[in-house]
């Protein structure tokens, strides 16, 4: 069997040698690196400082990196600062790794520093000496593309890191996550539209409410996701906008004029998204306000999916001793020890991703707080959070239409007891009688443990004609949604 190392190495482009070590350098002095791999100097002076857990940086930031890069050399071309052969070869490279193709090549983790410099030089180093070795030079030579000169012209990390930043969070929101959660919603809908009629009775403080239908109750659910996706959508406006361009500290020192918006317009074509560049470069650098205001709305989608979740698990408890009201899907066994016990366990794996999403969210929060001065720092933790939370909240959201929503089923006959048996239809009665007499006659039905007719009739306020008159729980339900 192949070990891990020797496969990776089968993957690796044609030219890499598979074994010992070759020198890089920065301008620190030499260091060696693995011969198999692209990444330099400062790649590999990360790797030996900031060893930290296993957390590496997300491969959806270099993936965005790879329209950064591509962007901008373009751009410097067309100005005339980039020669063409050189702008050819980079954007082959990058558009290598926008594939995914030299995945294997950025090892960092997200412990560094906090700016992002050793990941915009991993980009800039795999660029250039994949570069190098298209055009059949000598790798981390740094010739005749260098990683800093030509890789990062009218660049610095503290203006690309973001601008990566919000390209990856775009792409996770717009292809990843809105299709998922909008088919959550569009499937709780459909299902709602179909009990519209099945009545049930409501619930409030846990306790027995008046009446209400299956499908209003669903409707409510779908509502809530309506509501999350219109944040989400409305929050990721300030990622559309991009900090490169900014350069140091926001002044464009080093690039040339026009650069921001060229490049921005160049990402928005290469990506179809409606990129644009951010009109106040000190506020896109030295703040993280739009990932963070982007990952509050992650939040409220979490928020909104325990609420559906917990409610789903709660309504499907049984199965003879509990609510019993949904049947689940029965997935698989619920117990190592409980024959035939089966458990709501796509609820449960959503309300612990939707946590994990809660304390994502405060980390993200007070990251974004510590910015200072010119740059905020704390960069890598908020994008490994972000993109964790987004992609988690897809996955659950998909998992539980498939495997619970869309297989989910009624006990009409146990909805039909509860109906039937609740004294809280009692208050139809309260505009005939009055809430104090309506009050008393819940009262005694409960005391005496018997059905809210024989309480009402035994109570001289109503006879049986008012009764059946007012006691319709169909015509209790009224419409609960605008237009229905």
């Amino acid at each position: 069997m192949k070990s891990t190392r020797e496969m990776l190495i089968a993957e690796l482009p044609i030219g890499i040698s598979a074994t010992g070590k070759r020198t890089e350098f920065d301008s620190m002095g030499e260091i060696e690196v693995p011969a198999d791999r692209y990444w330099g100097a400062q790649t590999e002076r990360s790797l030996h400082h900031f060893d930290i857990g296993e957390d590496r940086m997300p491969k959806a930031v270099y993936h965005a990196y790879g329209y950064v890069k591509k962007a901008c050399a373009l751009v410097n071309a067309k100005s005339g600062r980039l020669p063409t052969w050189k702008r050819d070869v980079i954007i082959r490279a990058a558009d290598e790794i926008i594939a995914g193709s030299l995945d294997a090549h950025f090892p960092l983790y997200v412990w560094q520093t906090g700016s992002g410099t050793q990941s915009n030089m991993n980009v800039n180093e795999v660029i250039s000496n994949r570069a190098i070795q298209l055009l059949g030079g000598t790798l981390g030579s740094q010739s005749p593309i260098g990683p800093n000169d030509d890789v990062n012209m009218g660049q610095s990390s503290n203006d690309t890191f973001p601008t990566a930043m919000h390209i990856a969070s775009i792409a996770m929101i717009e292809d990843y996550l809105l299709p998922r959660v909008e088919e959550l919603a569009s499937t709780l809908e459909r299902k709602a539209d179909g009990w519209m009629d099945t009545v049930k009775i409501g619930r409030t403080h846990l306790e027995d409410a008046v009446p209400l239908t299956v499908g209003q109750e669903w409707h409510g659910w779908a509502g809530q996701i309506r509501g999350a996706i219109t944040e989400i959508k409305s929050a990721r406006e300030g990622l559309y906008e991009l900090a490169v361009g900014g350069t140091a500290v926001g002044t464009g020192v080093n690039a040339p004029k026009g650069f921001s918006q060229d490049v921005a317009s160049a990402i928005a074509d290469l990506t179809g998204k409606p990129f644009k560049t951010a009109p106040n470069k000190f506020a896109a650098q030295g703040s993280l306000d739009a990932m963070v205001r982007s990952h509050a709305a992650l939040r409220g989608l979490a928020v909104a999916l325990i609420k559906v979740a917990n409610d789903i698990r709660w309504l499907a408890s049984g199965p003879r001793c509990g609510l019993a009201e949904l049947i689940l899907p029965a997935n698989e066994p619920g117990s190592s020890i409980m024959p035939g016990k089966v458990n709501p366990t796509q609820c449960e794996a959503l309300i612990m991703i939707s946590i994990q999403v809660l304390g994502n969210d405060t980390a993200v929060a007070f990251a974004g707080s510590q910015g200072n001065f010119e740059l905020n720092a704390m960069r890598p933790i908020i994008i490994k959070n972000f993109l964790h939370s987004a992609r988690i909240l897809a996955d659950g959201c998909e998992r539980i239409r498939r495997h619970s929503v869309e297989g989910i089923e009624l006990n009409e006959a146990r909805i039909a007891s509860y109906v039937e048996g609740s004294v809280m239809l009692v208050t139809a009665l309260s505009p005939a009688i009055g809430y104090q007499n309506a009050a008393h006659i819940a009262e005694r039905a409960i005391a005496q443990g018997i059905s809210l007719r024989d309480a009402a009739l035994s109570s001289g306020k109503v006879d049986a004609t008012l009764y059946d008159m007012a006691i319709k729980p169909l015509e209790m339900v009224g419409l609960g949604l605008a237009g229905a």
